[in-house]
């Protein structure tokens, strides 16, 4: 079978990533005010088992008849393992037309439950007329077998454009003795979710998915979100989830590299191929560093990163 992906979800930022109740026709009006770089309307934990099946069509119209601009868009689905999965995606997708960029599967435990997703969308593309593979993939990584399997679910499909951290679902799975995900635990000497953001990133690099940690759920503490959102930013994550605006802004803020930085990239490609290509030499000094092709390619992801952000280079 031959996929024709559309490359646009797929190389936008997702910095921010705004959860929207699907059940809440406020809330998916307000939503459109909100600058994130993606939304997604929820149709699984922020809507209450009697309400799911009324949010379907709820968010089929909004994302068919509201403004969109250009972010991406995108649905989180039920998980596999309850009654409304196969409703959620034939419902939605068939009547949200093509402005949706991607359906979100959360809870995914293994790579089987991508691939049974995919060959779903498949069907229901070639019946409503949409191309083949214009639906992308989010996957959730939120319990432990998900994360043994992490590896194969990042290499599942052709449709996967994100991998995602769910912390409050994955420390249940755990069984830690916390009551609040996705926060630091004092008690702990470090970052006990280290060794997860780690595994995640380089299962979604190898794949070249972008790479989402999930939500902070202490929604008034912006100066706790701002630093954890640096912990995954430090590692290379793209993005966060938020739950609320006030949110979104602090969150585009930690991971978006700053003028400085973007810059300073630019004079390190500048240098390098102005030695490689004038001097033919394989290393060259730059200030008080000695760069190589390595500094290269930390410089062009820098930049890549800086460019989706919307960063434009300093004229002197």
């Amino acid at each position: 079978m031959v996929f024709t992906m559309s490359e646009r979800s797929r190389n936008l930022p997702r910095r921010s990533c705004l959860s929207v109740p699907g059940s809440s026709e406020r809330f998916l009006t307000k939503a459109l005010s909100i600058q994130a770089d993606m939304t997604f309307l929820d149709l699984e934990d922020s809507v209450a088992p009697l309400e799911k099946e009324a949010a379907r069509s709820a968010v089929a119209k909004a994302i068919r008849e509201q403004d969109w601009d250009d972010r991406v868009l995108c649905v989180r689905i039920n998980a596999w393992d309850t009654r409304w999965t196969y409703g959620d995606v034939i419902e939605v997708v068939s009547n949200a037309g093509e402005r949706l960029d991607e359906l979100m599967l959360p809870k995914v435990q293994s790579a089987a439950e991508v691939v049974a997703l995919d060959l779903l969308l498949t069907q229901i593309e070639k019946n409503v007329g949409l191309p083949i593979g214009h639906i992308g993939i989010e996957a959730q990584i939120e319990t432990t077998r998900g994360l043994i399997n992490v590896e194969e679910i990042c290499a599942a499909s052709p449709r996967l454009e994100t991998i995602i951290f769910g912390p409050a679902d994955f420390a249940a799975s755990m069984e830690m003795p916390v009551l609040t995900g996705g926060v630091q635990i004092s008690d702990y000497p470090g970052d006990h979710f280290h060794y997860v953001f780690s595994k995640i990133l380089m299962a979604g690099r190898a794949n070249q998915l972008q790479v989402i940690d999930g939500p902070y759920l202490k929604i008034k503490d912006s100066e706790g979100l701002r630093d954890y959102a640096k912990r995954t930013s430090t590692l290379g994550y793209d993005g966060k989830w938020a739950l609320h605006p006030e949110q979104v802004e602090i969150i585009n803020e930690v991971y978006s590299p700053t003028q400085e930085q973007f810059d300073r990239a630019w004079e390190i490609l500048d240098a390098y191929k102005s030695a490689t290509e004038g001097d033919h030499k394989g290393a060259v000094m730059f200030g008080d560093e000695m760069i190589d092709e390595a500094s290269r390619k930390m410089a062009s992801k820098f930049v890549a990163r800086g460019e989706r952000a919307g960063r434009k280079r300093s004229t002197k």
